[in-house]
């Protein structure tokens, strides 16, 4: 039997409690309670998939940098590192994101495959094209590019 992505994250949170690791263990409880907290939210509770799993860590990691940044700006470098760290962490179990040139290809595709021609249809572009990018790509990041197609 495979692990599954959330077993993973306990055997590394684990393993990061005997080293000592300070960063690792914090950052990896929080992740853990998000996804329990997932996992119990709704009508029943439910085990999440290593897809909506991912969903999950994305979303906070997409927290720590946007948290990050505004340390930053508040003049609170130390917070900020904090945060960086953490990001660190949470994108070891992430896929690997998209570079540019193959963002520019995946919504090329996209908006080949809906057949968009104006800004109407960005909605259905968007959707072809987070599906085939999926999480590997940051939704704004999808949005710039789309628009940038259609607009142009």
């Amino acid at each position: 039997m495979t692990d599954t992505l959330k077993t993973t994250l306990q055997d590394d949170l684990h393993a990061a409690m005997r080293a000592r690791e300070a960063v690792t263990v914090a950052t990896l409880r929080m992740a853990l309670t998000a996804i329990s907290t997932e996992e119990v939210s709704g009508t029943s509770a439910r085990e999440l998939s290593d897809e909506e799993t991912l969903k999950v860590l994305a979303k906070e990691a997409k927290k720590r940098k946007e948290s990050s940044s505004a340390y930053r700006d508040a003049g609170r470098p130390e917070l900020a590192e904090r945060e960086d760290a953490e990001l660190v962490v949470l994108e070891g179990y992430l896929p690997e994101q998209l570079g540019d040139d193959e963002l520019t290809a995946i919504v090329d595709r996209a908006i080949e495959q809906v057949g968009a021609t104006s800004m109407g249809q960005m909605g259905q572009v968007m959707k072809a094209a987070q599906t085939e990018a999926a999480g590997r790509a940051d939704g704004g990041a999808i949005a710039a590019k789309v628009k940038a197609r259609l607009a142009g």
